[in-house]
């Protein structure tokens, strides 16, 4: 957690983490609560039972609370996921295939490729489809995942910040060889990527250092 390598890396994380911290904080409470109160008022201690009728400052605390704290989540999930669909106008598009158990890549200067290659510090804008089943592009350390659908074409943009290798899956299960649906995103310098795109480099002329290991174990 806060070691993604996209310019939504820490807003995705920062909402987990608050999701995570109320969680926890109620988990606690409520069992603590219950532990109490099976403590305080068991058999032995009352051996008659009292009806308790209803407490409204309880009853109005126990629903606002949650109730503004679902949506505090909600507030800065939405914040999160419109600057995800908002992809800037000046970004660099490029075309991804998904099938059957392989993902093909196409830059707008017709050269196609079998893995992802994009500068670092640009804005990305892909275009999505599948050509038979539904899949999920997902590339873990920049914390994007969209699902991919037949006869459709959807969107998601990013921007990465670190030059590097990273992975990217399938996040949707897609049939036999579905496991084998990784592949990898290169991040190169400008330079570098301007000169794989006009010559078709191999990233190991380019020294590009696989960075997956590193963001996906810490």
């Amino acid at each position: 957690m806060f070691n993604g390598a996209s310019n939504f890396s820490h807003n995705v994380d920062a909402v987990f983490l608050f999701t995570l911290i109320v969680s926890i904080f109620f988990l606690v409470l409520i069992t603590g609560l219950m532990i109490y109160f099976v403590i305080k008022y068991n058999r032995k201690r009352n051996p008659k039972a009292t009806n308790v009728h209803g407490n409204m400052g309880l009853e109005i605390a126990w629903t606002v609370i949650p109730t503004i704290l679902v949506l505090i989540m909600f507030w800065y999930g939405w914040m999160g996921y419109s600057d995800m669909s908002d992809a800037p106008e000046n970004a660099l598009t490029i075309d991804v295939t998904a099938q059957m158990w392989k993902w093909g890549f196409k830059y707008d200067n017709g050269k196609m490729a079998d893995s992802l290659y994009i500068p670092v510090n640009k804005a990305i804008k892909l275009n999505l489809t599948s050509l038979d089943v539904t899949h999920a592009f997902y590339i873990p350390a920049f914390r994007i995942k969209k699902d991919v659908y037949p006869n459709e074409t959807r969107t998601v943009w990013f921007q990465s910040d670190e030059v590097g290798k990273y992975d990217i899956a399938c996040a949707e299960y897609c049939g036999l060889n579905h496991s084998y649906m990784y592949n990898k995103i290169n991040v190169l310098s400008e330079n570098d990527f301007n000169k794989w795109l006009a010559t078709g480099v191999s990233t190991d002329s380019l020294a590009v250092k696989d960075s997956t290991t590193q963001v996906m174990s810490n």
